[in-house]
């Protein structure tokens, strides 16, 4: 049987990109090549499409540099010719890369224009994507909505619940709307604020402290702050200002989120095929094993220090809770319309409530991710995983 052939999409424009990359590692080690033929394509952070450069299977966690998406001297473009759809991909020569020639540096190309076939070569013909990007230009629908237009089978949430998932403020209003509880929380527009008018808003939404200022549309903790409350007004104020400016940094939506008294736990969601129900691992906890008990789990906790925290999947939990945690999270993924995978991170407070925090529709794959280690304390390898996302979309 021909192995079929696909693209992992890996890197990209957000500031998650190197967690896109350590997660393209794991995915490309741990894959059966006896089924599969993984095409790695990298995007660089300003945005091109390359073939050929440093392999990401030697990328790890190690407390160092974090990888990026490199030009090399033996890079070449990767352009896409969306009327094609699955024999639309193209390698340009590598000095297309600092080329200012018609369609180069956009990675898209035209093939009616004679002058540019005999300087491009065909991938062949794709069987699917795995697009294991984070965040935005990833994660948000906008690569779903390219992939969607050239007719290529893809892993993961279509548009509208990659994007929908990707704004913290909108998956709040639509699990409001399926009856699925979330923390409460206002937005408020970096854009154009003033630190009174968000104590205002604050105070006039009923939020109690301590509060976590986050950005809408960004992952893996950027830019959240904690905000416990303060003695006086002004120095409340100032607090604020000061998180929601950092928040800003990535996005001018920031959300404004009420801390939930309770215990973080996670469930991965598994639907590789359309029109099937869900599937719910067993839901994991992260624990941390360093620092104070007012700490979170911030971007060092998660992948830069191994000895911050560790797993334990299933959490420490009545078998009842966990039920219950499963239950909300394969709702959850429905009610945004979710397909191939998902991980729903929820609190569970002391009397047992499950409330949403967010949903990551394309979860990390690094190593120590909690998505790859639910499935395998829930009898699904690494390895069968993956195959069965890839599968799940093949024609």
């Amino acid at each position: 049987m021909a192995k079929k052939r696909v693209v992992v999409l890996y890197g990209g424009r957000a500031d998650e990109h190197s967690i896109s990359c350590i997660s393209t590692a794991g995915v490309l080690n741990a894959m059966d090549t006896e089924r599969f033929e993984p095409i790695p394509v990298g995007i660089t952070k300003d945005g091109k499409w390359i073939v050929n450069g440093e392999d990401p299977r030697g990328w790890k966690l190690d407390g160092g540099e974090l990888p990026t998406v490199q030009v090399t001297p033996e890079s070449r473009p990767v352009l896409l010719d969306v009327s094609r759809g699955q024999d639309g991909f193209f390698m340009g020569e590598p000095a297309h890369l600092t080329s200012g020639e018609s369609g180069f540096g956009t990675s898209f190309v035209s093939l009616n224009d004679p002058e540019m076939q005999h300087v491009l070569t065909s991938m062949g013909h794709v069987d699917a994507v795995l697009p294991v990007l984070h965040g935005p230009y990833g994660e948000d629908g906008t690569v779903q909505g390219l992939l969607e237009m050239m007719g290529v089978p893809y892993v993961g949430c279509g548009v509208f619940a990659s994007a929908a998932c990707m704004d913290k403020h909108y998956t709040k209003i639509v699990l409001s709307a399926a009856g699925i509880p979330t923390a409460p929380g206002i937005m408020v527009d970096a854009r154009n604020f003033t630190a009174a008018d968000v104590l205002a808003k604050v105070e006039e939404a009923g939020l109690a402290y301590p509060l976590f200022v986050k950005p809408s549309r960004a992952g893996s903790s950027f830019g959240v702050t904690k905000v416990d409350k303060a003695d006086d007004r002004e120095t409340q104020q100032d607090r604020l200002a000061a998180a929601v400016a950092t928040a800003g940094e990535h996005d001018w939506k920031v959300l404004i989120e009420q801390g939930v008294d309770g215990r973080e736990i996670e469930c991965a969601v598994l639907c590789p095929k359309a029109g099937d129900e869900p599937e719910a691992s067993w839901p994991g906890e992260i624990v941390l094993d360093q620092g104070t008990d007012d700490q979170f789990y911030d971007f060092d906790s998660k992948y830069m220090d191994a000895s911050a925290s560790h797993v334990e999947v299933p959490a420490n939990l009545p078998v009842s809770v966990l039920e219950d945690v499963r239950d909300v999270a394969r709702r959850a993924f429905k009610a945004v319309d979710g397909a191939g995978l998902s991980r729903v991170d929820t609190f569970v407070t002391p009397d047992g409530t499950v409330v949403v925090n967010e949903i990551n529709t394309m979860p990390g794959f690094t190593p120590i991710s909690m998505y790859p280690k639910a499935w395998e304390a829930t009898g699904v390898g690494y390895t069968e995983l993956i195959t069965r996302l890839i599968e799940g979309v093949l024609r």
